[in-house]
């Protein structure tokens, strides 16, 4: 099978499907890799790289899905590259289709079979290749927060860790998965005044058993959001529903109670966000502010770090791109149940269950998609 690694055009995407070390192991087992030029130049990872690993570089993304069985890439495909999209051809992408219905509509008339990171499972019931870049957006999400409480981004002015006589911010977080137990780390490392709020009781003992007496754990209830929310410098928006729109938790009204110059990083956005004055943003244009609340909405915020990211990705991607493109996607995903539940679209039709429910369509089952 030849996979195809097309340069992504996201605004201030820098990362890449394969590096030349996953290009590597692929060639080593026989099969085609294609790279776009210049696909991971940012990066530091020139061409020549790509070539020693045994990659053929390619002048355009055109030729690059037009000559691929399979295309590798970290973001959602963009319009354009959704176009170039063909029946029988394989996608394996970052997807997050329940708040996008245009792509998924794109996807659904290419006829290619389009399978999702962000629900790709394991034994452990956890999702392996969005946690990564979960973990990433956590860490960065405070480093993100911290910069947006300054005076001159609209913050209130507040250090995160306080300073001698002077109390720390206060940073509630919610939901204690990967993002937000990453995101409650990296604050409790810079002595902010850390809550974390879930609806799993055993997630929150863990949680408070793994960080010590410094975190405060509370189970998430519409009064408990609220009243946190209203008292914090900084909220982490770390929602998530595998495959599901995040559900609206921070109202407009919350917003417009809470105080003036604090801050929203919505980790969530990806689905949809977890506040309803949410909206995507860009690393070119980060923030905006919604009643004197500065937001930062980036979609793609493990970008930024995109070497560390990039290859954080592919330590957990690459099995399984080894296993679709050496056993064909229908064969793959038939001998491996937690591949299949990363299947979203296949012949046409919406197969995530989540996904349909979000886009009001009816879902055909993955397992009878591919027969």
């Amino acid at each position: 099978m030849r996979i195809g690694v097309p340069k992504e055009i996201k605004v201030h995407e820098y990362r890449v499907g394969m590096t030349p070390v996953s290009v590597r192991e692929a060639v080593a087992r026989g099969l085609e890799v294609m790279v776009e030029t210049n696909a991971a130049l940012r990066q530091g990872i020139s061409d020549d790289d790509y070539r020693k690993a045994g990659a053929v570089i390619l002048p355009t993304a055109a030729e690059v899905f037009a000559k691929a069985d399979m295309i590798v890439k970290v973001k959602e495909p963009q319009p354009a590259e959704c176009k170039m999209l063909r029946e029988g051809q394989t996608l394996f992408t970052y997807l997050h289709l329940a708040p996008d219905p245009e792509q998924a509509k794109a996807l659904m008339a290419s006829g290619a079979t389009a399978i999702a990171y962000e629900t790709v499972t394991n034994a452990r019931g956890g999702l392996p290749l969005l946690a990564p870049m979960s973990e990433v957006a956590g860490r960065m999400a405070i480093q993100a927060g911290a910069h947006c409480l300054e005076m001159e981004q609209g913050g209130r002015g507040m250090l995160l860790g306080g300073t001698a006589g002077v109390p720390p911010a206060k940073v509630v977080v919610l939901g204690g998965g990967v993002s937000g137990a990453n995101a409650a780390r990296m604050a409790m490392g810079l002595e902010a005044h850390v809550t974390i709020l879930d609806i799993n009781l055993d997630r929150l003992a863990e949680l408070k058993a793994q960080m010590g007496a410094g975190l405060t754990t509370v189970f998430s209830t519409r009064q408990a959001v609220e009243d946190y929310v209203l008292e914090a410098d900084l909220v982490i928006g770390a929602v998530l529903v595998p495959g599901a729109e995040a559900p609206k938790l921070i109202t407009r009204d919350m917003v417009k109670a809470m105080k003036r110059g604090s801050v929203i990083v919505d980790i969530s956005i990806d689905q949809g966000g977890c506040a309803e004055t949410s909206r995507p943003t860009t690393h070119a244009a980060p923030t905006f502010i919604v009643d004197d609340v500065v937001h930062y909405c980036v979609a793609n915020m493990p970008g930024a770090v995109a070497r560390t990211s990039t290859f954080a990705l592919n330590n957990a991607t690459l099995p399984f791109i080894l296993a679709l493109a050496g056993k064909g996607p229908k064969r793959a995903m038939a001998e491996d149940p937690h591949l299949l539940a990363g299947l979203n679209v296949y012949a046409g039709r919406i197969t995530y269950p989540a996904v349909a429910e979000a886009l009001g369509v009816e879902a055909v089952p993955a397992r009878a998609a591919i027969g």
